[in-house]
């Protein structure tokens, strides 16, 4: 078993940008784990590449093959989970996979890799902050926006049950921090 390193955060939280940053700065030992998810892609989203993109009832039937790490039903009718050959897959190019998933996927991950994970919570300078960067995004009409909020304060209570946090708030010592953080667990 190769080693794993998971980002999770509340939506919102600058996880993304930060996972491809240390892609673009450490492409030589990570690998990004694409996910799957039944969600519709946003018009910039290609299959295969952000996600891989599948129906619903495909999703269910590769839960029942036990096709995935770990899924979860983020929001209602819309699965996010991990493929196991899509890890496989890069365990078998020598590289580290790592992960940008919600906050519950990320503690399932953790509970299935345990001590060749490292879990990482990316945690926004304050609430308000987070509302502004979901606002500034404009990807959703109010009541999927509200649902987030509410989503991202839940979510926050779970920092405490990953390995280490980082806080958001400057962009390039955040990257910095990332950097280290994922360095270190890499080559412990």
């Amino acid at each position: 078993m190769g080693k794993a390193i998971i980002f999770s955060a509340p939506s919102g939280s600058g996880k993304t940008t930060v996972v491809k940053h240390l892609m673009e700065n450490m492409a030589e030992k990570l690998s990004f784990s694409i996910s799957a998810t039944t969600r519709k892609p946003r018009p910039s989203e290609t299959d295969g590449k952000e996600y891989y993109f599948l129906s619903e009832s495909d999703f269910k039937q590769k839960i029942k093959d036990g096709e995935f790490v770990e899924y979860e039903e983020v929001y209602q009718g819309i699965f996010y989970g991990t493929l196991q050959s899509e890890v496989q897959r890069i365990w078998d190019s020598d590289k580290t996979v790592i992960f940008d998933v919600d906050v519950k996927g990320g503690l399932s991950l953790k509970q299935k890799f345990e001590n060749n994970a490292l879990a990482i919570f990316l945690r926004p300078p304050s609430i308000d902050e987070l509302i502004t960067r979901l606002r500034g995004r404009s990807t959703e009409v109010e009541h999927e926006l509200q649902q987030r909020i509410a989503k991202a304060n839940y979510e926050l209570t779970f920092e405490k049950s990953y390995d280490t946090v980082i806080i958001n708030d400057i962009l390039e010592e955040t990257y910095r921090k990332s950097i280290n953080t994922v360095e270190n667990f890499i080559h412990s």
